[in-house]
């Protein structure tokens, strides 16, 4: 079994107000969750009105396969408009 897991921190163009980037940010999870079967969820700077981080993470069989999905997502990020992505991390985490 194989875990990818990635951090990814984002800074929300325009917001004024947490419920700005409440916004975007749910719509962004839903997105990533409906196109890439990926569990995510905001895990950091919860009250900062215009940076959030997002933890996004995934079980495979396969190495490979969590990598190119790992790497979809990211591309789908860079591409999405209404944020700019400041910075992320990848890991794969092996198991028995």
């Amino acid at each position: 079994m194989v875990i990818g897991v990635m951090q990814v921190e984002i800074h929300v163009e325009g917001s004024t107000s947490l419920k700005d980037k409440r916004r975007v940010i749910k719509s962004l999870k839903d997105k990533l969750h409906r196109h890439h079967q990926v569990s995510v969820a905001e895990v950091a700077m919860h009250e900062h009105l215009t940076r959030g981080v997002l933890g996004v993470v995934l079980a495979s069989a396969d190495t490979r396969y969590a990598q190119s999905v790992l790497d979809r997502v990211l591309d789908q990020l860079r591409r999405t408009p209404g944020f700019v992505l400041a910075d992320h991390r990848t890991e794969l985490l092996a198991g028995h």
